[in-house]
């Protein structure tokens, strides 16, 4: 196990690239690697942002005249619908996935993200769920209800078709893929770091991207259960939302803007910390205010949870919860300005360039801050009551995503362009867009606020003339087709880039972070070898560090096993602790995402046998993912270079594996809780509440459920305790959990047959649904029993049992609580709404 040392830099790289390197006919598919799956995303996201940039042509030609008649109400419905659709979804967040994964390894002084498979399936599930939409929209039954799919307007009396179940489909597998890249994001940055870096030496971007991750861990589960619940509501008809049957409508609202408020700052964050990350490099000082801004971004996190009811003004709420939530819209100004004033503080007491990268920035100042004061002015409800469902609303919708996300994402283009491309970036064309882009898109959105406030609603798609509409929806429209011009100008731009730029210098911009000391372009290894960081900006005054780390001055500055091998470090102090030994290229992930695929598709048709066995052989992948990466034998310390020795991730207590399994629990436990939610918020507010059938019975189904839960805890618990582990005893507690597992599992079917119709009433469909997800999880704890069991069987390597048995105790705790949970919600309710 002796690292091979090379002769020179020259071999190493050899080396590196050739581990590390894409190869073969199906390369292209098994590949990996953080770099290319993050331009992949990149790229695909511009290919949504183009198609979604032609269906806002199409709106904004239909609007330019009264009525014109360029589209009839059907296709209107249906291109207003995907615009919006395509822009939050499949554009947005995907972009700045891409960019993530692209750029933090090399901030962080990293070969590679901690879990590449994920990343990689990550990518296949967000083109594969926004193709359903593209192909949906091309066969003519693209959804049509809105992005927000509003009940009942989307529900199937309203929309029998399969319109509204194509968005349902397709978003949900699309929050697969960014539910995947949150928790690659946040275990990469908590883990996978240069030794050094502690968690106050971050780069700004990564503690904004760490932010976001966890925002959204918590706002997407509330989406993806409103989606399934209105599924399950088309398709078998339970009335989650149907008020004779005691759903309600606002549920959905509820859920929905759970998710969509925090939405816009998951956007907003990502582009704040470019900014932060641009303004410092073009000033020629450091960032004023570090740690200010990272609490202010911590604050906008939390505040922007307290804030979903600032859409639903007009729905009636109470005047209490009208004060609370417009205040709470108010007070988010305030960490959005401490930012602001940082930024602008830092180019004040420096130099600033104003180069290209700098121009965009200086756009979104220019954008942004107005659409944040529009955003005040609609927080005060009486203001908001007028100007609700307006062009006021889309206009102040398009400066703060467009002013606040793209305009941040374009600087980010030009600033790390060298690092894909080796060129310079400096062009009259890039010039050229920027000015079209700024000039068309105030052209466009600006008077739009007028429109509003002339009283045009939004989502109409046709005016009569004399109703002073005409002249301000034909600026818009010319203002939009300017804005498309200089988008095409900036794409154009930066293709003429890859081909007839001039060569970049190492640092074109003066950058003191470490993407900056890796080779132009960059090489999917990163770093020949790791450096040790020693203060937040590791290159200032420190010019030299990226050809040492070239030479092999580093750690990791070896080749062994076929490796590919990066630093573990630990969270807070940024230590070393582990090896970690990445997976190579595989084709694993295509393969589960294609499963995965199979499993929606056929929902979508109604093809419910076909769904579950594409569900089973999605089940047996993600099976062989755990195979493929199990170690043949124990290694021990390995040198890791500069006299340190550490073990490989599968021989340490703190995997980053853990940390992944907790973080999933954390948005499952929040898709639960919004579940209950849910259903509580049913039983209070919905009408036709109580309903005339309850469980009557099933107390001894829940009473087996109940003790083959805390039976199954037990045995976990005493399996996982370090003594036990890899013993006969271990090996007996894990196979008495899965019988205990399986126990649970019947209980819990046999009490669904005990439950009332769940057609009938939203009460027997929430709790057939709370009964599912208990059993869901009782089976998932089966197969984590058998892994660790299997794994338990290798009596040469003790250390090696440690990871599966840690990873089924954990899931095994979480399931044991919500399970018990459910029975007595399930069980007691019943007493409850009939007391």
């Amino acid at each position: 196990m002796t690292p091979s040392t090379p002769r020179s830099p020259i071999r190493l790289h050899k080396e590196l690239d050739a581990l590390w390197g894409t190869r073969g006919r199906l390369g292209w598919l098994s590949a990996v690697n953080h770099n290319v799956v993050g331009k992949r995303f990149i790229v695909t996201s511009i290919a949504f942002f183009a198609i979604g940039g032609l269906l806002a042509m199409l709106i904004r030609a239909q609007l330019a005249s009264p009525r014109s008649a360029f589209v009839g109400p059907e296709i209107y419905n249906q291109i207003f619908t995907m615009h919006g659709t395509i822009m939050m979804f499949l554009f947005a967040i995907p972009l700045f996935e891409g960019l993530a994964m692209y750029l933090l390894p090399k901030m962080l002084g990293a070969r590679d993200l901690a879990f590449p498979r994920l990343s990689a399936y990550g990518y296949w599930c967000y083109l594969f769920g926004g193709s359903i939409l593209i192909f949906g929209m091309l066969a003519g039954v693209a959804p049509d209800s809105g992005w927000f799919m509003y009940t009942p307007l989307s529900s199937q009396p309203f929309t029998p078709g399969i319109n509204a179940d194509i968005w349902l489909i397709g978003i949900t597998f699309v929050e697969i893929s960014a539910l995947c890249g949150a928790i690659e994001i946040i275990v990469s940055v908590l883990k996978v770091r240069a030794p050094g870096m502690s968690v106050d030496r971050l780069p700004l971007l990564a503690w904004f991207l760490l932010i976001t991750a966890f925002m959204m861990l918590a706002g997407f589960p509330p989406l993806i259960l409103g989606s399934i619940l209105l599924e399950l509501e088309r398709a078998l008809g339970l009335p989650f939302f149907d008020p004779e049957r005691g759903g309600d409508a606002l549920l959905w609202q509820h859920l929905f803007w759970l998710f969509g408020h925090p939405e816009v700052y998951i956007i907003f964050l990502p582009a704040a910390g470019v900014v932060s990350m641009i303004v410092p490099a073009m000033a020629g000082r450091r960032i004023l205010g570090y740690a200010w801004i990272v609490v202010a971004a911590i604050a906008l996190a939390f505040l922007s949870f307290g804030l979903w009811v600032h859409h639903m003004f007009t729905v009636g709420i109470p005047h209490l919860a009208l004060g609370f939530f417009s205040a709470a819209s108010m007070l988010v100004a305030v960490p959005t300005a401490v930012q602001i004033f940082a930024w602008l503080g830092t180019l004040m007491a420096g130099r600033p360039q104003l180069r290209l990268p700098m121009l965009y920035v200086v756009g979104f100042f220019l954008v942004f801050v107005p659409g944040g004061l529009t955003g005040v002015m609609v927080a005060a409800v009486p203001f908001d009551q007028q100007a609700h469902d307006t062009h006021f609303v889309v206009a102040h919708l398009h400066y703060v995503l467009v002013g606040g996300f793209v305009f941040p994402m374009l600087a980010a283009a030009y600033y790390w362009l060298p690092l894909f491309t080796g060129r310079s970036v400096e062009s009259g064309i890039g010039i050229t867009g920027f000015w079209l882009i700024l000039v068309g898109f105030n052209l466009a959105f600006l008077v739009m606020h007028l429109t509003g406030l002339l009283g045009m609603p939004r989502r109409v798609f046709t005016y009569e003339a004399h109703l002073g509409w005409d002249w301000p929806n034909l600026v818009s429209s010319i203002g939009a087709f300017i804005l498309t011009m200089g988008f095409a100008a900036v794409l154009l731009d930066i293709v003429l880039q890859f081909r007839t730029a001039r060569r970049s210098g190492k640092n074109p911009w003066g950058g003191t972070t470490l993407e900056w000391a890796t080779p132009k372009p960059a090489p999917n290894y990163n770093f020949a070898s790791l450096p040790s960081v020693g203060d937040r900006d590791p290159l200032l005054g420190n010019e030299r560090l990226g050809p040492q780390l070239a030479a092999g001055c580093g750690y990791l500055a070896f080749t062994r096993n076929r490796w590919l091998e990066t630093l573990g470090v630990e969270t807070a102090t940024g230590k070393p602790e582990q090896i970690i030994v990445l997976p190579a290229p595989t084709l694993l992930p295509l393969y589960s995402a294609c499963f995965t695929a199979v499993f929606f598709v056929a929902a979508l048709f109604k093809m419910y046998e076909v769904a579950l066995a594409g569900a089973a052989f999605l089940g047996v992948t993600f099976l062989f993912w755990a195979r493929e990466v199990e170690a043949p034998r124990e290694y021990g310390l390995l040198p890791a270079g500069h006299d340190m020795h550490l073990r490989t991730h599968r021989e340490v207590a703190n995997p980053p594996a853990r940390m992944a399994m907790l973080l999933t629990l954390v948005a499952d436990g929040t898709l639960y809780a919004c579940l209950i939610f849910g259903v509580l918020f049913l039983w209070l507010v919905a009408p036709n509440w109580p309903p005339d059938a309850l469980l009557q019975d099933g107390w001894i189904e829940a009473g087996m459920a109940g003790t083959a839960w805390a039976l199954a805890a037990w045995g976990a618990r005493l399996a996982s305790r370090p003594a036990a582990i890899g013993s006969d005893r271990c090996r007996k507690l894990l196979l008495a959990v899965v019988a205990a597992n399986a126990v649970a599992l019947v209980g819990g079917i046999a009490l669904i047959g005990q439950l009332p119709d769940a057609a009938a009433h939203a009460y027997a469909a929430g709790s057939l649904v709370v009964v599912v997800y208990t059993a869901f999880h009782a089976g998932v704890a089966i197969v984590l029993g058998l892994q660790a069991w299997s794994v338990c069987r290798r009596k040469d390597a003790p250390t090696l049992r440690r990871a599966p048995v840690d990873l089924a105790w954990i899931w095994q705790i979480f399931s044991t609580v919500g399970g018990i949970l459910g029975l007595v919600f399930v069980c007691v309710l019943p007493h409850l709404i009939a007391g």
